[in-house]
């Protein structure tokens, strides 16, 4: 859920030539480091992929799909998602990066389109990267955002996107996130397989982003409170589960912008100044047999599926292209059920196959 200004809350129609281009999201160079690639898969227009992580004996197969939204009132309207696959990164076959970036705003495609390349290339040339990769983590996006602020010609100051990125080293997991993009595992457990999140949204729903975000001179208020329809004093908006469709946004003090409803991301200069941040929040796991897959979305996923019944659905197909298929078309029907238009849709899936315990 993006701002609540600009060309991102516009609307376009569905369309077969608004999916992203494979070739658009995994770069070239990428492309000569996927091995066992399946023949495209007739809906998502995606292969399986498979990545050996040597060093623990087990395989990463992988498939993704992006669907642009549904924008009537924008029917031009460009996908603003993007993603990235890296594996075998500098050669070394235990290194893996997978991320998702949702853009908004009037250069939302521009802003998502950058750091998704230029937050990689900072990564793996950060010197802690082999060593300590969550601090590389964490320098590479606040370096990214402040390059896309000052040695750019994109507009960021009511643009920007948020990031959920996965560094798969060896057998371990880092987790980073900026923004309500989510990333999500299956653990298996007796005869259930249980979601266990990997990020948790950075939303005003969140008491201690909130809190943060105030302390920085933010105005914490939903729309109708913004516009008087609802008392601005009440400061509890439930969860974003249960929420009405009226999310608590940032704004400046005594004006009516930005309406961010997240609390962090890349870009948006103008919300930087109300404590939205790019640092992201990093989990670091260690991955086990009873780990399954992940899944890596943009909110286009989350905003009415709950991380379980995403799990759920990867769980019912063996193959991850069909899966990634599923979650769109139910993503995609959702939305139409609750609005009048669709968010951009893109979701990422990863199994981790032969993984064994070491002695």
């Amino acid at each position: 859920m993006g701002c609540v200004h600009g060309s991102c809350c516009k609307q376009y129609e569905p369309s077969s030539q608004g999916k992203e281009p494979r070739d658009s999201s995994v770069s070239e160079a990428n492309a000569r480091n996927h091995h066992g690639g399946d023949s495209l898969h007739m809906l998502t227009g995606s292969s399986v992929e498979l990545a050996h992580v040597p060093s623990h004996n087990y395989t990463l197969r992988y498939s993704f799909s992006a669907q642009r939204g549904y924008y009537p009132d924008a029917p031009d309207k460009e996908n603003q998602d993007s993603f990235i696959i890296e594996t075998q990164i500098k050669g070394n076959s235990n290194l893996h990066f997978f991320g998702v970036f949702d853009g908004h705003g009037h250069f939302g495609t521009e802003c998502s389109n950058f750091v998704k390349r230029r937050l990689f290339d900072l990564l793996i040339n950060d010197p802690n990267f082999s060593d300590e990769p969550d601090e590389a983590l964490t320098s590479a996006f606040l370096a990214a955002n402040s390059e896309l602020h000052s040695f750019t010609d994109i507009d960021d100051s009511m643009s920007g996107t948020t990031a959920i990125t996965v560094l798969v080293h060896g057998n371990t997991l880092f987790v980073a996130n900026v923004g309500d993009s989510r990333a999500v595992i299956a653990l298996k457990g007796g005869n259930s397989i249980l979601a266990e999140d990997l990020s948790k949204d950075q939303t005003p729903y969140r008491k201690d982003e909130c809190e943060r975000v105030k302390s920085c001179g933010a105005r914490v208020l939903s729309v109708d409170q913004l516009e008087g329809l609802k008392d601005p004093k009440i400061q509890d908006w439930g969860n974003e589960e249960n929420g009405d469709g009226d999310p608590p946004r940032l704004w400046m003090p005594n004006v009516m912008y930005p309406g961010t409803a997240f609390t962090r991301s890349v870009g948006d200069s103008v919300a930087e100044k109300i404590g939205v941040i790019a640092e992201p929040e990093i989990l670091k796991v260690q991955l086990t047999p009873n780990h399954l897959f992940f899944v890596i979305a943009s909110d286009g996923v989350f905003e009415f599926l709950s991380s379980q019944a995403v799990i759920d659905m990867v769980a019912k197909y063996k193959d991850p292209r069909d899966a990634c298929s599923a979650i769109v078309a139910e993503s995609y029907k959702l939305w139409l059920e609750h609005e009048n238009r669709t968010d951009d849709i893109t979701v990422i899936i990863v199994h981790v196959d032969g993984l064994c315990s070491l002695s």
